[in-house]
């Protein structure tokens, strides 16, 4: 049943449906328009329905007179009143009519009972109530930097809500250098914008481009709306890297420590991206060496030092530096860097020897150049200035050659190769840098040798002793010379010079060995003929010239025990050594019987002749002094002894291998009064004897005076020309006692010999020695050396006292001449002038010195000389003679013949009151030697 209520309901339906659309079909064929602008305020009159349909106003209300609408919020409504149709709210037509160039809005309006539909239509109209607006508010385009003007780019266009003329009617671009606007109408989209690019773009010069454009509709005043443009250049590498400089230069000290920053290189590329990203890197020219000494790193362009920086091998260098960006094309910049080495004083003086000469003759003028040196710094300016010097104490010099840091080394004094032969310089070169730096070198100069030393004699003059009997051939000695020259020019040869020689018969005897001047004798010496003689050898070198020098040699013959003693009393008539002395029977003890007297040709101690009795019948009767010969009685005769006695004296010399002789004397014993008989006859032939003696004393001593004053003019001639000289003196004692005595004094250079011959008193010893009669004795001439002092052990050798030993030869510094009265012994004694004052001492003479004396003590002390000379008897000595010159000694001579010493048998000299005590003492021996004496001879 519902459901043909349902069906019944909806077929009433359609029904009802029907019926309506046919009444609008009916309506719609009469609609009626209005019009209103859009934006009307709410309540705005349409129009009047009941006067334009129509309408029955009194039945609008009951009808039921509506505006149907599909919406809820209706733009119309109509008032059932007056049926006038208002706007029901503000109608904006674009949200309306949003894509209508005519917007009609179509509103029904029913009446109902009957119904009845209208269909009016409204218009609306538009108002320029909207501005243009661009769907963007900002467009940002990208255009590449290479793109060609004429490029186009379509904007989008504005909208505008409104219609008609109010719509977009035009577009205005701002005002720029690079684009224009172009507008194309479409029939959809309406006016369209297009950018044209009129020039080209650079993005280094403007990175972006910011454009306005502008739309403006219809409306009066037109509304407008606006569109930020944006166009960023999108980059292109077209820009190369830039250098921040034009020039590079930079100073980098030498040796900087590996890693210190040389410089900064800066460079930029307008290009962004990896188009503007730079990297560094050293020139493809750059030569391989400066990799190994210089770094870049190439993002920051830092030139560092990598090597060894050394001003020597290169003071600038000038590097190519490369700057690339990372395009797809990369594109390259170069530019150099200049750096500058300052140099550092690392370097020290070098000295090259340029030439050296192998050896420089030693006469050579000064200036003579012997070595070109050239010296080099590898440093520049102060620090390579050098400064050349050598030992300033050799006699060279360097002198600055024309050209630079040459010197020539040259001599600034003679030079002379035997006392340097070679000299060791030292060269020193010194930079100017601080701190300075030197260098040495040492050169070896030779100094070759020219003839200019004559051969030069190791003595001068020679001095020689040889001993007689030498033997014919042998090598007597020999001379040396020696050359301080070299080579030939000190090879020597000796030859004697024979031609103008005194000696020339003696000179021929000798010869000599031209190379090693060995001096053989032809002939055997004897010393009893020949003492002395000289020559000269000369040297010669063997150089060019050749030079030679020659020297005095001085030869002294030697005694040798070769003569036997000879008697010369007693002598008989046949020549045999025997004789008869005949003596009173009534003589006391002491009386002398005879004396024995010899010679010896020798002397010295050869020539000392010592006497003893051989064979005597009784020894109790007679002594013999062995010194003097002397033959006394020993004690008074008796009645008992024998009336003749034989003695046998034997007199020998004291030779290493001694000589001797014998005498026979026969004393017979006689009463007095045949004695004084036999005394007148021995005195008559004595007279006779005498008177012819005297006679020949006569000649002999007019003959020695000659040679006295001739030797005195030959040695004032001598110390004048104060060359060596030497002289031969003999003194004889002419009243010998029995012993003959000689003193041979003899001069060589500066030195003085004396040949002493034997006398002793009785009781004397000596050992007997060869040779020890010499003395050698200084030259006395040589007043202007002063005397040296001695030590305070000042003495005289032991072996000068008596008994001991005389030594072959003693050095005195001093000697003194000890001569006694008219023919007693001249000889020389030696001074204790250098002897320190305040000393003591004590010196005994020599044996032999011919003065009775059994020992002499010399005491060297305080005391001034002694008195002028005395008159003496022969054989006595005066004490003024012991006084020492230029000294305060004191001389004790012991006048005892005895055996015990006594303190009053000693006679003291040197001070005045001493020695007149000893003279008053001796005068009062003398007194009483005379009364004995003359007791003697009355009892004979």
């Amino acid at each position: 049943m519902e459901q043909r209520k349902y069906e019944a309901g909806r077929g009433r339906g359609r029904t009802t449906r029907c019926v309506v659309a046919a009444l609008l079909l009916s309506v719609a064929s009469a609609q009626l328009r209005y019009s209103i602008s859009e934006g009307v305020n709410e309540g705005t009159v349409v129009g009047n329905l009941v006067k334009d349909l129509g309408l029955d106003k009194s039945t609008l209300k009951s009808r039921k007179y509506r505006v149907v609408s599909a919406g809820a919020d209706p733009l119309f409504h109509v008032n059932e009143n007056d049926g006038v149709l208002y706007v029901a709210r503000k109608i904006d037509r674009e949200e309306v009519c949003s894509q209508s160039s005519v917007c009609l809005i179509n509103v029904k309006t029913v009446l109902e009972t009957p119904l009845e539909v209208h269909d009016i239509g409204v218009e609306v109209l538009d108002i320029n109530d909207h501005s243009p607006n661009f769907s963007e508010a900002e467009k940002i385009l990208e255009i590449s930097e290479s793109v060609l003007p004429g490029a186009r780019f379509q904007l989008k266009p504005a909208r505008d809500l409104d219609s008609g003329q109010f719509s977009v009617q035009q577009y205005k671009l701002s005002q720029n250098d690079h684009f224009r606007l172009e507008v194309r109408d479409k029939e959809d989209d309406g006016k369209v914008p297009i950018l044209v690019l009129q020039k080209s773009l650079d993005r280094e010069a403007a990175r972006s481009h910011f454009l306005l454009l502008t739309a403006l509709d219809g409306g009066k005043p037109p509304k407008s709306g606006e569109m930020k443009i944006i166009v960023n250049v999108l980059d292109v590498n077209d820009n190369t890297p830039i250098f921040s400089m034009n020039d590079y230069s930079v100073t980098l000290i030498e040796n900087a420590p590996q890693g210190s920053i040389v410089i900064q290189i800066n460079a930029t590329d307008l290009d962004e991206g990896q188009n503007g990203e730079i990297v560094f890197s050293f020139g493809n020219s750059v030569n391989s060496n400066i990799f190994n000494i210089f770094d870049i790193n190439e993002s920051t362009g830092q030139i560092t030092v990598k090597g060894l920086v050394d001003y020597e091998q290169k003071d600038k260098y000038e590097i190519e530096i490369q700057a690339s960006d990372k395009g797809l094309a990369p594109l390259t910049a170069e530019k150099n860097v200049i750096i500058k080495i300052i140099d550092v004083n690392d370097n020290a003086p070098e000295i090259e020897i340029t030439s050296l000469s192998s050896s420089v003759p030693e006469d050579s003028r000064p200036g003579t150049t012997v070595a070109l040196i050239s010296v080099n710094d590898l440093d520049s300016g102060v620090n390579g200035k050098v400064i050349c010097s050598i030992n300033e104490d050799l006699p060279f010099s360097l002198m600055p050659s024309l050209r630079d840091k040459m010197f020539s080394l040259v001599t600034k004094s003679p030079l002379d190769r035997e006392n340097t032969s070679h000299y060791d310089l030292t060269i020193t070169a010194k930079d100017a840098g601080q701190p300075s730096l030197s260098a040495v070198k040492t050169i070896t100069v030779s100094v070759s040798d020219v003839n200019d030393n004559s051969p030069e004699f190791l003595q001068s003059p020679y001095t020689f002793y040889i001993t007689e009997g030498n033997e014919p051939g042998a090598k007597m000695f020999s001379v040396k010379a020696f050359d301080r020259d070299e080579s030939n020019n000190a090879f020597i040869s000796y030859h004697i010079v024979r031609e103008g020689h005194g000696d020339n018969k003696l000179i021929s005897f000798l010869n000599i060995n031209s190379e090693t001047g060995d001096i053989v004798a032809l002939k055997s010496f004897d010393f009893e003929t020949l003492k002395t003689f000289r020559f000269q050898v000369v040297a010669s070198d063997s150089g060019t010239p050749t030079l030679s020098s020659n020297v005095t040699v001085n030869v002294f013959i030697l005694d040798q025990n070769d003569n036997a003693p000879v008697i010369l009393y007693p002598v008989s008539s046949n020549g045999s050594a025997e004789g008869v002395e005949e003596i009173p029977r009534n003589v006391n003890a002491g009386h002398l019987v005879t004396k024995v007297r010899a010679y010896d040709a020798d002397i010295g101690y050869n020539g000392w002749l010592l006497f003893s009795l051989q064979e005597v019948s009784d020894h109790s009767l007679f002594g013999l002094d062995r010194y003097t010969g002397q033959i006394r009685t020993l004690r008074s005769f008796t009645e008992t002894d024998e009336a003749e006695h034989k003695l046998v004296i034997l007199v020998k010399d004291n030779g290493n291998v001694s000589l001797s002789a014998t005498a026979t004397v026969i004393v017979k014993l006689v009463e007095p009064k045949e004695a004084f008989a036999a005394s007148d006859v021995k005195s008559a032939a004595k007279d006779d004897e005498d008177t012819n003696v005297t006679f020949y004393l006569m000649i002999t001593l007019g003959s020695v005076s000659v040679l006295f004053i001739i030797s005195i003019i030959v040695l004032i001639a001598m110390q004048c020309s104060k060359s060596p000289d030497y002289t031969s003196k003999y003194l004889q004692e002419t009243n010998y006692d029995g012993t003959l005595c000689h003193s041979i004094q003899y001069r060589s250079g500066d030195k003085r010999y004396m040949l002493v011959g034997p006398r002793m008193s009785i009781g004397s010893t000596i050992v007997p020695g060869s040779h020890a009669n010499t003395l050698v004795l200084p030259d006395r001439r040589r007043t202007s050396e002063e005397p040296k002092a001695p030590g305070s052990d000042w003495r005289y050798s032991a072996s000068l006292r008596a008994g001991g030993v005389m030594q072959s030869s003693v050095h005195m510094e001093e000697s003194s001449v000890m001569q006694g009265a008219q023919g007693v012994l001249v000889q020389n004694w030696p001074t204790a002038s250098s002897a320190a004052d305040g000393e003591g001492g004590e010196v005994s003479p020599p044996m032999g010195a011919g003065v009775d004396s059994n020992s002499w003590h010399f005491r060297y002390g305080p005391g001034g000389p002694g008195a002028p000379p005395q008159h003496l008897k022969p054989g006595e000595v005066p004490p003024e003679a012991f006084i020492i010159p230029g000294s305060p000694a004191i001389i004790s001579i012991r006048q005892n013949q005895g055996g015990e010493d006594d303190k009053s048998d000693f006679i003291t000299f040197g001070k005045k009151e001493e020695a007149k005590k000893k003279k008053k003492k001796k005068k009062e021996k003398e007194k009483k030697d005379k009364k004995d004496k003359g007791k003697d001879d009355g009892d004979e």
